[in-house]
């Protein structure tokens, strides 16, 4: 069937006083930033659709009239939108993202792991309880900051907490740049709460650990059970895994909201200008440092050691941006020489087949 896209261009026309229903694109999250990539003649060869899962048969796509699997071959992230091809669905193209969150893969692995593309805000979600964790939150951030997403702070189960000003303080002390919201997700008004960053049209992701209340933040904007749920442990205040995998859903308006699991581990590689956005106030001090190479401990003209003497600066906190950096500095140059190393294998295979086909060529 042919489809018309001309719709779903980006309009150089005076904008209509009413507006009009959104299309089914739209609601899947369609925008601007998309259409500008491509012509309507494409569009009508090659209809956009957006993945909504990722598993290791393949991607959950949606699209206009379509809800269907593409087998495993490109390397897609939940949220990514692409050209169908449908008599070649391997050979779909992957349109550019306007973000992407990725991570060193947890474990001992040397690869990247993509969580989620073409996010506008990502909510970073703790408890008010002992899963509370300010390195954590700043790890989540950062790794926000890197992808040039908007990330709020969400504190949840406010109502298990006597007193949630002190968590909301730790929080709001970690970025200026960063809002801090605290809720009952179960009781309070969750859609009025999260409404300034959940326009129609708009793609929001919850981040997380378990337990924290990221699937029940998801029922509650959709008013209906999207994802499973389950309480906490007593003993930790550690969550319990409910969701398995990373699900986009959308809502009636054209929200699109996704779910993750939990994350135990965010190892952060090629994120040096998210940690340096984070740790701006740390960065700017060091700037002035006499020394270029100082290491802010003993050395003349620190201005470092001098705010943290004068009590302007947390110690604490100029220690996690030290293990952070470090530890983005080491995975990155993995990350790097693993990618290096495949490269010249890639060369060497390349280089011994045509050898190969050589030889045979002379019998």
């Amino acid at each position: 069937m042919t489809r018309d896209y001309s719709q779903f261009m980006p309009s150089t026309g005076t904008p209509t006083p009413t507006t009009p229903k959104r299309s089914a694109l739209e609601i899947l999250g369609w925008q601007p930033f998309f259409a500008t990539q491509v012509d309507v003649d494409t569009l009508s060869a090659t209809p956009p659709v957006r993945v909504t899962e990722v598993h290791k048969s393949g991607a959950n796509v949606k699209g206009d009239g379509f809800d269907g699997l593409i087998p495993p071959s490109l390397d897609l992230a939940v949220g990514d939108w692409l050209l169908f091809d449908e008599a070649l669905p391997t050979h779909s193209v992957l349109l550019e993202r306007k973000s992407l969150f990725k991570r060193r893969a947890a474990g001992h692995a040397k690869h990247y792991q993509l969580i989620a593309a073409n996010v506008d805000t990502v909510f970073v979600v703790t408890s008010c309880n002992a899963d509370f964790n300010v390195a954590r939150l700043e790890r989540f951030i950062a790794l926000a900051f890197e992808s040039e997403v908007a990330p709020v702070i969400v504190l949840t189960k406010a109502d298990l907490c006597e007193d949630t000003q002190p968590f909301i303080d730790e929080a709001q002390a970690i970025s200026d740049r960063v809002p801090v919201i605290a809720l009952n997700a179960k009781e309070g008004d969750v859609a009025g709460a999260l409404s300034d960053w959940s326009a129609p049209g708009q793609t929001i992701a919850f981040l997380g650990t378990s337990g924290v209340g990221k699937s029940t933040l998801v029922n509650a904007l959709f008013g209906q059970e999207k994802a499973a749920t389950k309480g906490i442990r007593e003993d930790d205040a550690r969550g319990r895994h409910t969701t398995t995998a990373r699900q986009l859903h959308f809502t009636e308006n054209g929200l699109g909201v996704l779910d993750t699991p939990g994350m135990r581990e965010l190892q952060l590689a090629d994120a040096e200008a998210g940690i340096a956005d984070l740790f701006s106030d740390v960065v700017e001090l060091a700037a002035q440092c006499k020394f270029n190479d100082c290491a802010h401990e003993t050395e003349p003209g620190c201005k470092v050691r001098a705010a943290i003497e004068a009590g302007t600066l947390d110690a604490a906190r100029l220690e996690r941006w030290r293990k952070l950096a470090a530890e983005e500095r080491h995975n990155t140059a993995t990350l790097a020489e693993r990618r290096a190393q495949q490269k010249d294998f890639g060369k060497m295979i390349k280089t011994v087949t045509k050898a190969h086909k050589g030889r045979k060529g002379r019998r």
